[in-house]
């Protein structure tokens, strides 16, 4: 059983219920999971942290059995800005008004901009497997185009929802209970076959294309950058580092205080390789 000692909960933010779990004790540290998973991707990096951490991992806005935002023409409901005042305000109710920050793929994104707009709440932040969507947009080539292309087909309309929902375990066809464990794997089966679910992941992408980049491109002008210390991750039988270079470089650019390396995984870090992961974490804590 994933997540032993943990406590599966619903909390009610302005915004709407959001589901999480709770466990373990000690400094907070809050976990965002990415595309198309739910929190139960982090089972095995949290039973990992929780000897030394309080860990929280929520379903993301729009994900899992989280609330779906409300369609907006520029979908600044679904924007990384929206959610992460969400998460602040989940934290906020859990009593931590500080924690560690760690953020895998689109939720790297909404960690990034939680750190970049509340940096007296943040005080670490980990990002695996994500640059900013700015970053993304104005370094895209024909190799992102070819091997991201889902980005640009999730920012139409309608149409992302139609082909998927015709056919989720097909779209999805990557999907393993042998990687994931049987548990994570008949939760996330619930989620992308349920269409609602599945209109709040593809509005996360939407969001990117739309409103997100524009917040971005507002820090890079004014030169707001994440002060807390940070450590990039990446996962080094991906290719975020064969498309971009190197991510610390990039990522340098955005904080202040940024340190990183690759980890030997495939892209889902936490189901792929927890430990190395979890230790990352703890020892980049422990700083």
């Amino acid at each position: 059983m994933a997540f032993k000692g943990f406590e599966l909960r619903t909390l009610n933010v302005d915004a709407g219920t959001i589901r999480l779990r709770v466990g373990g004790s000690g400094p907070p540290v809050l976990l965002l999971h990415g595309h198309p998973r739910t929190h139960m991707t982090w089972g095995k990096v949290a039973e990992l942290l929780a000897p030394l951490f309080t860990v929280v991992c929520p379903d993301l806005p729009g994900f899992g059995r989280s609330y779906v935002p409300a369609d907006a023409p520029d979908s600044r409901h679904s924007s990384k800005q929206a959610k992460a005042e969400a998460l602040i305000e989940l934290m906020n109710r859990l009593g931590h008004d500080e924690f560690v920050l760690v953020g895998h793929d689109r939720g790297s994104l909404t960690a990034f901009r939680m750190a970049m707009d509340y940096p007296k709440a943040v005080t670490k932040l980990v990002l695996v497997d994500g640059l900013p969507v700015l970053e993304h947009l104005e370094r895209a080539d024909w190799k992102f185009a070819r091997d991201w292309y889902h980005w640009f087909f999730f920012a139409q309309p309608e149409k992302p929802e139609r082909v998927i929902s015709a056919d989720p375990e097909g779209w999805y066809d990557k999907l393993s209970p042998d990687r994931m464990g049987d548990e994570a794997y008949a939760d996330i089966l619930e989620a992308i076959r349920r269409p609602k679910t599945v209109h709040g992941m593809i509005e996360d992408y939407r969001a990117g294309m739309r409103i997100d980049h524009l917040h971005d491109r507002a820090d890079r002008d004014a030169g707001r950058k994440i002060r807390c210390p940070m450590l990039c991750l990446w996962s080094l039988r991906d290719d975020l580092e064969q498309i971009y270079g190197d991510p610390v470089t990039i990522w340098r650019n955005w904080a202040t205080n940024v340190t990183g390396y690759g980890i030997d995984s495939g892209h889902h870090v936490a189901e792929e390789n927890p430990g190395d992961l979890a230790d990352a974490i703890t020892r980049f804590v422990a700083i």
